[in-house]
């Protein structure tokens, strides 16, 4: 073996890691134009705000179908690891599990434009429901445990419960401007609070 050999090894991570952080830059992208412009928002626009070629775009993600799907999973992603990063950082229980809901709703009211368009494979559609699902919930779990084991909360609600109620007032609220689902979800949060 020569010495340049042992030098590839680095080299190699380090484009895999670069590879890595570009498509997660090219999601992100396409996640923020989902928001505002809804999943048929053009390429270019996606490209544009990662600031990309809409070519570098299709050499990742050849579908819109492929970059939906990866855009759901990176999300879903993103929110699970948030959890526990959230409750060993917020002053207490309560906070992370409120701050945890801020970033749910976001990735709700992406979720169901994503849903919308996905739904017509029901095939795909549901092993990414269920991914979530098994992704999330338990993360909402620990954020509820921890809440009601300080006291903070009533420790009879149940993590389902709590993710299909703030995804029902989710619903329909990315095509509403005047619908601020992010209020009612705080009111609902704050809620959950046990008196003092």
């Amino acid at each position: 073996m020569s010495d340049g050999n042992k030098g590839a090894g680095p080299s190699a991570r380090s484009k895999r890691a670069d590879a890595r952080r570009n498509q997660e830059n090219l999601l992100d992208a396409a996640a923020s134009v989902f928001v505002t412009s809804g999943v048929e928002a053009p390429v270019r626009d996606i490209a544009a705000e990662a600031g990309v070629g809409v070519g570098t775009i299709y050499r990742h993600f050849p579908t819109r179908a492929d970059l939906i799907i990866a855009v759901y999973r990176h999300q879903v992603e993103a929110c699970a690891e948030a959890g526990p990063a959230l409750l060993a950082s917020s002053a207490t229980p309560h906070a992370a599990l409120g701050q945890w809901i801020n970033l749910f709703v976001d990735f709700l009211v992406t979720k169901h434009g994503l849903a919308a368009v996905l739904r017509s494979d029901n095939t795909s559609f549901d092993t990414l429901h269920s991914y979530f699902i098994d992704r999330l919930l338990p993360v909402c779990t620990q954020l509820l445990d921890a809440a009601a084991d300080a006291g903070e909360i009533r420790p009879d609600l149940k993590a389902y419960e709590l993710m299909r109620g703030v995804g029902n007032l989710c619903i329909g609220a990315e095509h509403d401007p005047s619908y601020d689902a992010r209020r009612l979800v705080a009111l609902l949060i704050a809620g959950l609070r046990q008196p003092r």
